[in-house]
């Protein structure tokens, strides 16, 4: 497709959502008298939401009709309160007309999702499974985690903190000299993309104080996105086990990463892992190993 076809897909796209959305918002929704039997329009007239909105009747109309005119961020956020569009609708519309979206937002309808990410990593067993908010702390994990990584009440709860300081995860960890330079680049990528949240600078002060190995590689300033890391782990019981970790976000919750953990074919690391979150190899598991 050209860039003309392109241009012209998105704006008849932007006309059809925007009448789409108009026609689903009821006048007394909007706080506006309904007219009676002598209402044609399904919703809102454009000159009610151009109204509401605060912008002229005309620029209203040209916009829905899809004509390339100049939009703020500003006024479609104005064009989304009227016509109460969610988070996701409000990024789709910003997308149709052009602009950068704004940041994901967690909706209120999906704040209760943890139940069922619960369930997510539960059913993940034997393999180890957690789930991170933006700043690394663990927000939950399953059995196999605390078993084979050494997730456990006693620690900081926070995933790059206890990477640096947990000496179970050093004294296990094969990896663990590679994957640092990795975790701390990803983790830097998360601290650029909001320069001005103060969790991150909170988690980056502790983590500068406690490890100098970790205030060595910041200055490097390596750059990763978030994807898959090899581990390798001695577990006092089974020995070698080799696992990928693999972080994914779910754009319901954007504020939260689920990092699974899934069996590498060496060292027969499948079997152990069964054997390890089985009633046997529950009771002798004394102490976890981090990973």
């Amino acid at each position: 497709m050209t860039e003309d076809a392109l241009r012209t897909h998105r704006r008849r796209e932007l006309r059809d959502f925007l009448m789409s959305r108009r026609a689903r918002v009821s006048p007394a929704e909007a706080g506006l008298p309904d007219g009676g039997a002598r209402r044609r329009t399904p919703g809102l007239r454009r000159e009610e939401v151009a109204v509401l909105a605060g912008v002229g009747a005309s620029w209203y109309q040209w916009l829905e009709q899809g004509r390339d005119i100049s939009v703020s961020p500003q006024v479609l956020d104005a064009v989304a309160r009227v016509l109460r569009l969610s988070n996701a609708e409000r990024r789709h519309l910003y997308l149709l007309a052009g602009l950068n979206p704004p940041a994901p937002e967690v909706a209120p309808e999906v704040r209760d999702m943890c139940d069922g990410l619960r369930r997510l990593i539960d059913t993940w067993m034997p393999y180890p499974a957690h789930i991170m908010d933006p700043y690394y702390n663990c927000v939950m994990y399953n059995d196999a985690a605390g078993m084979v990584l050494g997730m456990r009440p006693d620690n900081t709860q926070n995933c790059i903190i206890d990477f640096f300081t947990d000496p179970l995860y050093r004294g296990q960890s094969r990896t663990w000299e590679k994957n640092a330079r990795t975790v701390v680049a990803q983790f830097r990528a998360s601290c650029a993309a909001a320069p001005d949240d103060e969790g991150y600078q909170e988690v980056l002060d502790q983590l500068r104080d406690a490890s100098p190995e970790f205030a060595a590689l910041w200055e490097e300033r390596d750059i990763e996105d978030a994807g898959q890391i090899r581990k390798e782990l001695d577990h006092p019981l089974v020995g070698l086990l080799a696992v990928e970790s693999t972080a994914m976000k779910v754009p319901a919750r954007p504020d939260l990463t689920i990092v699974l953990h899934t069996p590498l074919p060496e060292a027969n690391t499948a079997a152990k892992l069964e054997w390890l979150a089985s009633p046997e190899g529950r009771r002798g598991s004394m102490y976890p190993v981090a990973g």
